[in-house]
């Protein structure tokens, strides 16, 4: 069974603390997961920001929806009970609880069209959708990420081969490789032995060498192309290679990299400029907006 939206998992978790008793969030999330059948990659899925799981946010903000409409109410931290009002309602036997059933009680319709501290007027979800505030934050900013790597690609594509050169050595060296700028700078495009563009220290110490191929590519890289770059790496006695194109590789040119005994990363046009949005290479930010929740520590007495 796939993940239930936050919607879904309402009813089912009103149900648990139908005996009226106190409930953890935690003993919920362990009851809702075997009531959904979820597997354990079901229940380890996390969010894009890994920082916590898809299905232990979406039963938080059934949670919270619940209370704003007074059928839950939350006794302590990390807790929570059924109200009066809950038990009326699961007495009704309904078969579904979501936004739309809750916007009879008036509480909740405030707290879904009430005004910010600031003044402003509240972001309202639409009725009909699936996923939590997160969720739709975190979507929005990979597409947003996606789209900057699409543009990034295409412009990279129209440098010179000196200046694609030149943007692998700043990657690497914002990544922690190479030791310093001007080191890596005079590795990167001297070579050109036999399929090798350069040579790049590990570690700021030098302690080992790697050996880069980056081109520019129109078509998809094959696996001839890995095989006279592994071939490169032997007659230097290197064991350690990273092959960058613009382009992608082709599914036998990966089972070669990885069924060799050199180890050969490869890092295709996608897996470029998603490490140049990660190490803030070629781009700039525009804005920041951060996500920020209770921090429970600072209120243990």
């Amino acid at each position: 069974m796939t993940i239930p939206d936050f919607q879904t998992i309402m009813l089912p978790l009103l149900k648990y603390a139908g005996d009226g008793q106190e409930k953890s969030l935690r003993d919920a999330y362990d009851n809702l997961a075997i009531t959904f059948s979820l597997t354990e990659e079901e229940r380890k899925e996390l969010l894009p920001s890994g920082r916590q799981s898809t299905f232990e946010n979406r039963e938080s903000w059934a949670s919270t929806h619940l209370k704003k409409a007074s059928l839950l109410s939350s006794p302590k931290r990390g807790h929570f009970q059924i109200t009066q009002r809950g038990i009326d309602v699961l007495k009704k036997n309904s078969t579904r609880i979501d936004l739309k059933f809750l916007r009879r009680y008036p509480e909740f319709v405030e707290f879904r069209t009430g005004r910010n501290k600031q003044g402003g007027k509240a972001t309202e979800l639409n009725d009909d959708q699936e996923v939590t505030p997160e969720e739709a934050i975190e979507a929005s900013y990979l597409k947003l990420r996606d789209e900057l790597a699409d543009e990034l690609l295409e412009i990279i594509k129209t440098c010179s081969p000196s200046f694609f050169e030149q943007l692998v050595v700043d990657l690497l060296v914002r990544m922690g490789y190479g030791g310093t700028r001007k080191d890596a700078g005079m590795a990167i495009g001297r070579s050109g032995d036999g399929g090798i563009d350069g040579i790049i220290k590990e570690d700021r110490l030098g302690l080992d060498e790697i050996y880069i191929q980056a081109k520019r590519w129109e078509g998809t890289v094959s696996r001839p192309e890995i095989q006279k770059f592994a071939g490169a790496l032997l007659g230097q006695q290197a064991r350690r290679g990273v092959f960058i194109t613009t382009s992608d590789f082709s599914k036998a040119a990966h089972d070669y990299a990885d069924a060799i005994d050199s180890k050969i990363v490869l890092i295709d046009g996608e897996t470029l400029t998603q490490l140049m949005i990660d190490y803030d290479l070629g781009v700039n930010p525009v804005a920041t907006y951060p996500l920020k929740r209770v921090d429970l520590d600072y209120f243990v007495e």
